[in-house]
């Protein structure tokens, strides 16, 4: 079983024990977050309607915070002198698929 949930502005293909990079989330390490269905495939039955969609819930554990990869950005207008050099790490965190489950 499957579902494709939308998590932080993308759209991620998860199964249980999972472990995926989303966007920040606010929250301890160790406490449980929840994400919207997309999609849930179980098997030959696939469920896209939202109606049927709000019954699904995809739960997940919290691991901890990580950063992205250095993005380096340089600015320079030439015959000026100027030259200013930036850098940015994204903040992400890591999170395990823990549950995939009809409710309601």
């Amino acid at each position: 079983m499957y579902a494709i949930v939308r998590a932080g502005g993308r759209q991620e293909k998860v199964a249980v024990d999972d472990v995926l990079t989303v966007d920040k989330l606010a929250g301890e390490v160790g406490s449980t977050v929840t994400f919207p269905a997309v999609l849930v495939v179980d098997g030959d039955k696939v469920v896209s309607k939202s109606a049927d969609l709000e019954r699904y819930e995809v739960t997940a554990e919290i691991l901890g915070a990580v950063k992205g990869p250095k993005i380096n950005i340089m600015h320079y207008r030439s015959k000026t002198g100027y030259k200013r050099r930036m850098g940015h790490r994204q903040p992400y965190t890591k999170v395990k698929i823990t549950g995939i489950k009809a409710g309601k």
